[in-house]
């Protein structure tokens, strides 16, 4: 009887032991993120406002939560000014997806959290070849190089190109001829061979025809992407399980693919 009892406790220990393996061998590498991707979130809905000039790398990535996890989504892509107008206007919304940190101050007291996801690199892009031979920013102010920059008072990129060249001392000497209200409308002021040069974020060129000048003129004045949640969002189930689906894997590589430089 004695020698049962002591086979019955030794059977209990490794049976302890074994689960306990068991148990941490099933839970290795399952990130919270990785969790959410199982969750199913069908007929529920996110609303967001985005910056247009990220609108193909967070559209995949919008598509990509909605296949894993069958949540709708619905995403206003629009300039800072447009973005920060409607959450202060409708007081709807559950995330803003900000060009950079200084575009959630006019709307902070809307925001409950923020985390910083990506890079956003202010770039200075000239046609394929440099033509002009342009090597940084003081080169457009040679006679004939037009220009076209962000709207300074409405887009994060137009406030970035106004302080460079207002540091540099040649804002007013440079041919500023048109200014976009986006950053995909610079590129396209540039694609379609309507100005020389351009001030716009570095994802906007990427794959792109044009070219990037190498200088180092801009890189004081790297911003970084927020995902910034509101106080207002309706569905805080299906915005954690969002916020949790952008530090995955997938999310950060769709962020690589444009060329962004991901945080964390």
């Amino acid at each position: 009887m004695k020698k049962t009892k002591k086979w019955l406790v030794a059977l209990i220990g490794i049976g302890i032991i074994l689960s306990l393996v068991t148990g941490c061998g099933s839970n290795t590498g399952k990130t919270d993120a990785a969790k959410v991707q199982e969750k199913s979130l069908n007929g529920q809905k996110l609303f967001i406002y985005c910056g247009a000039g990220m609108t193909k790398p967070f559209g995949e990535i919008v598509d990509a939560f909605k296949e894993e996890t069958g949540c709708e989504m619905e995403v206003v892509y629009a300039n800072a000014a447009q973005s920060q107008n409607q959450i202060k206007t409708t007081e709807e919304g559950d995330l803003f997806i900000a060009g950079s940190a200084d575009e959630l101050k006019p709307v902070q007291d809307y925001v409950t959290a923020s985390k910083d996801l990506a890079k956003h690199i202010p770039v200075l892009a000239v046609k394929s070849g440099n033509p002009l031979g342009i090597l940084g920013l003081n080169d457009l102010t040679k006679d004939g190089v037009e220009v076209v920059l962000g709207d300074a008072e409405a887009t994060p990129i137009g406030k970035i190109a106004n302080k460079a060249l207002t540091d540099l001392g040649i804002l007013d000497k440079v041919d500023v001829i048109a200014r976009g209200a986006t950053a995909p409308e610079i590129f396209n002021a540039l694609a379609v061979d309507e100005c020389d040069a351009i001030i716009v974020w570095k994802e906007n060129v990427t794959g792109n025809s044009a070219e990037i000048v190498k200088t180092t003129d801009l890189d004081a004045y790297v911003k970084t992407i927020p995902a910034a949640s509101l106080k207002n969002s309706a569905n805080p189930e299906a915005l954690n399980a969002f916020l949790a689906f952008l530090d995955t894997d997938k999310a950060k590589t769709i962020w690589e693919n444009y060329g962004y430089e991901v945080l964390n």
